[in-house]
């Protein structure tokens, strides 16, 4: 079997595997972080459906008008506020997944040999996958939360810097203010990493056999895995984007001073939601996300691979 053919859990080392998913995470988000940032501000938008004088945008014209005005207001570098948190995101979330996604696959493998156990592919991966989503999200959100609020940062600062951030927060939320909408995040990663690492081992099989320039059947796996799973469970990213800038500065942040607040968690919030802005809130900023999720997969996925192959190859010359 090539190393193409070959599942994603069976491959590299510990060590490999997190080098590997850190480079990849490194390299995705410098490449998508301009699409973060709109996808963002798209979220932080709130229509009321009860102002008749409230009319959303049509899609394409928000993206473009909240482009503009980024570009306008906050010039190039706008496009990437929140870039140093989410460097560190992406670095450490990347890493703990891999690790996680192929601990989880050696713990079914020690399962099977030891007791017996099969586990059908599909949902082994989909386990493996939600186990690896979860352990990530959780280890990282910290990081998360910051990249959301530099994000939704408009031309009022709130925060000067990424030590200043951590201060105000620790000071005036506590601890827990890290983790606002951390239940959104797990409920959001659970089925979305379960059903990604699935379709991805279950695509990638039969693209290494079709005849792609660079080897990027990886990507197109990759591609086609996210924004299926992406679509699945956009709404609950809403919910938990609304949360994260929930707090004594919500005013300040882009939109945030006509958003409500959401005291109630996850399930108050999806009700709210559709109650006063309908389904579509829930999707608001989701053309940008898939777009989004396009090349930051198919960067991700490809990048892994190929880092982890020059790795194996360069442990084999050692």
């Amino acid at each position: 079997m090539s190393s193409a053919e070959q599942p994603l859990r069976d491959e590299g080392t510990r060590t490999q595997v997190v080098l590997a998913g850190a480079i990849a995470g490194l390299i995705s988000r410098f490449c998508i972080a301009p699409l973060d940032v709109l996808k963002i501000r798209l979220q932080l938008q709130y229509h009321s459906l009860a102002d008749p004088l409230s009319t959303p945008l049509r899609p394409s014209a928000g993206v473009l008008q909240v482009a503009r005005d980024i570009l306008r207001h906050e010039g190039i570098t706008g496009f990437w506020k929140g870039n140093v948190p989410a460097e560190g995101l992406y670095l450490s979330y990347g890493a703990v997944q891999f690790l996680a996604y192929r601990t989880t696959n050696q713990t079914f493998d020690a399962l099977e040999e030891t007791q017996g156990v099969q586990i059908p592919g599909a949902l082994r991966s989909f386990i493996a996958g939600a186990v690896a989503g979860t352990a990530a999200t959780t280890a990282t959100y910290p990081l998360d939360l910051l990249r959301t609020r530099f994000a939704a940062q408009g031309t009022d600062r709130v925060y000067d810097g990424l030590l200043a951030s951590i201060r105000d927060i620790t000071r005036h939320e506590g601890p827990a203010g890290f983790f606002r909408g951390l239940s959104a995040g797990i409920g959001q990663v659970v089925p979305y990493m379960g059903l990604f690492f699935a379709l991805y081992e279950g695509l990638k099989a039969p693209l290494a056999a079709v005849h792609l320039p660079f080897g990027s059947g990886d990507a197109v796996a990759g591609i086609t895995a996210s924004m299926l799973s992406k679509s699945a469970v956009f709404p609950l990213d809403t919910v938990r984007k609304r949360l994260q800038i929930q707090g004594p500065n919500r005013d300040r942040y882009v939109g945030g001073s006509r958003m409500p607040v959401y005291g109630g968690g996850v399930v108050h919030t999806l009700r709210m939601i559709l109650k006063r802005e309908g389904w579509r809130g829930l999707y608001r900023g989701l053309g940008v996300s898939l777009i989004k999720a396009a090349p930051a997969s198919a960067v991700t996925m490809w990048t892994y691979e190929r880092t982890l192959h020059i790795l194996q190859d360069l442990a084999k010359k050692t």
